[in-house]
């Protein structure tokens, strides 16, 4: 895909954390796919009542904080990412959410698949989360 079709299809905007360009101080921009990746990165991060806006935005994952990491967590953190994806990120469709054990006990790996809805080209994203 062509930067400029990916761009009218996914979006442009202000990379995420803003951050100044050191040529230029001007922002940074994320384009395309680089841009969905980051707006679901900013669901999964962000905790509901955070955004005064949009008090329901975001997956609520710190409520896992000090939670033992067995089936029954990681199927209710699936549950919520699943839930604030469909919700929050229109652009894509939801292929699958996996949350995996990690290689340290605090560790989990939330595995996302999806489609982006207005050009069907693929995309993936492996989120860690540490519970403790």
């Amino acid at each position: 895909m062509t930067t400029r079709l990916a761009v009218r299809l996914l979006g442009r905007g202000p990379s995420l954390p803003l951050m100044p360009d050191p040529r230029s101080s001007r922002l940074v921009y994320a384009e395309g796919p680089e841009k969905v990746r980051q707006a679901i990165l900013i669901i999964l991060e962000t905790e509901p009542g955070e955004r005064l806006m949009r008090p329901a935005f975001g997956a609520g994952l710190r409520r896992y904080f000090m939670k033992p990491n067995t089936t029954a967590t990681r199927a209710l953190m699936q549950s919520d990412v699943q839930r604030a994806l469909r919700l929050w990120e229109p652009r894509i469709k939801l292929q699958e959410v996996r949350v995996e054990p990690g290689s340290d006990s605090a560790l989990v790996e939330i595995q996302i698949t999806y489609v982006h809805v207005r050009d069907g080209s693929p995309g993936s994203l492996v989120y860690p989360f540490y519970l403790e």
